[in-house]
């Protein structure tokens, strides 16, 4: 039977020069949570990944004692390169109560329209995981890239490059420098530094 309807916990985060907007599909129940930001379950990689591309180092942003991320300067990262971070369902039902996406039901898909409106330096939407995806997919009318790629759409007359990255969940089965090696190519791709 479907749970409650829940609604997104966080503002979207949109710094003003955003270059790249990410979007996971929902957070997990705030139980899981190891600080109020994106990709907040201690046991999602999402944030090893970017320590492995950005610093060579997958604990950069980690606080092994706490069990919890270093969320300061995870902010002040996303500032530097121009990372914004929501998710593509602002409300959703989870039919069983656990963080996995296959549970998740999406009642209301986020304005993604709205965010990028917000970001018109923004050229490349990234989605990390295959609900993300469905779901951008289904709103812009594209069709879904295969993982590690990228499909073009247009976006008001801007033109945008859609990302489908494996997912951060270390559900998905792929180890952690395969996904990001995937990552490193997207940021290459754009000419961001790591």
């Amino acid at each position: 039977m479907a749970s409650d309807t829940e609604s997104h916990p966080f503002e979207p985060f949109l710094p003003e020069h955003a270059k790249v907007l990410f979007l996971g599909s929902f957070p997990p129940p705030p139980r899981r949570w190891s600080m109020e930001f994106y990709y907040p379950n201690f046991i999602n990689d999402f944030w090893r990944i970017m320590g492995i591309v950005f610093f060579g180092e997958k604990d950069h942003f980690v606080d092994a004692g706490a069990k919890k991320f270093k969320l300061p300067e995870i902010i002040s990262f996303c500032n530097e390169y121009g990372f914004a971070m929501f998710d593509t369902a602002t409300a959703v039902r989870r039919l069983k109560d656990n963080a996995s996406d296959k549970f998740l039901e999406v009642v209301e898909p986020t304005d993604v329209g709205s965010l990028l409106r917000r970001i018109p330096d923004c050229r490349a939407v990234v989605t990390t995981g295959e609900k993300a995806t469905e779901t951008m997919c289904a709103v812009f009318g594209i069709m879904p890239p295969p993982v590690g790629d990228y499909s073009l759409f247009d976006f008001e007359g801007r033109e945008m490059q859609l990302w489908r990255m494996p997912s951060s969940s270390r559900a998905y089965p792929l180890p952690i420098q395969r996904k990001a090696d995937a990552y490193r190519r997207l940021f290459e791709e754009l000419g961001m530094n790591t």
